[in-house]
């Protein structure tokens, strides 16, 4: 125990025998034992507790690792296909000023539907742009 030997806590139980008393000594026994194991039960439930908290912070940091990874992503996806999107503009402008067009009937039907379909990749440009603006101000959280 502490740098006790059996002779000191044989005298200590006897001058706690003389003091209390044979009646009282085994009811204060019981009561200090009963207090004991209570403190180990709390002891034990604080344990618990703060395993259950680290679990938690498991759980939350591979959370956030996941958002950051599929943030990433979109934003890579989205930047790939805004490229490609401009890529497909610039083949359109470079096929619209060529004056050898077999047929000028359909460049000319195609050039009506164009506007139209320059006007969809613009607001596609826009959304995508707009959608990289909000992903850079949010930003992954740094909770952790």
């Amino acid at each position: 125990m502490f740098g006790m030997g059996m002779p000191e806590i044989i005298l200590i139980l006897a001058i706690a025998l003389i003091v209390l008393g044979p009646k009282k000594l085994p009811d204060i026994a019981k009561s200090l034992g009963k207090g004991i194991a209570e403190f180990k039960k709390a002891t034990q439930d604080f344990k618990q507790s703060i395993e259950v908290d680290n679990d938690f912070k498991e759980a939350k940091n591979t959370l956030q690792d996941i958002k950051g990874d599929i943030q990433q992503t979109v934003h890579q996806s989205m930047a790939q296909g805004a490229a490609s999107l401009n890529d497909e503009d610039k083949k359109q402008e470079q096929g619209i000023g060529k004056d050898d067009d077999p047929l000028p009937e359909a460049s000319s039907e195609a050039n009506t539907e164009q506007p139209h379909n320059q006007e969809t990749d613009q607001d596609i440009k826009e959304s995508s742009q707009q959608a990289e603006q909000e992903a850079e101000e949010k930003g992954p959280s740094k909770d952790a």
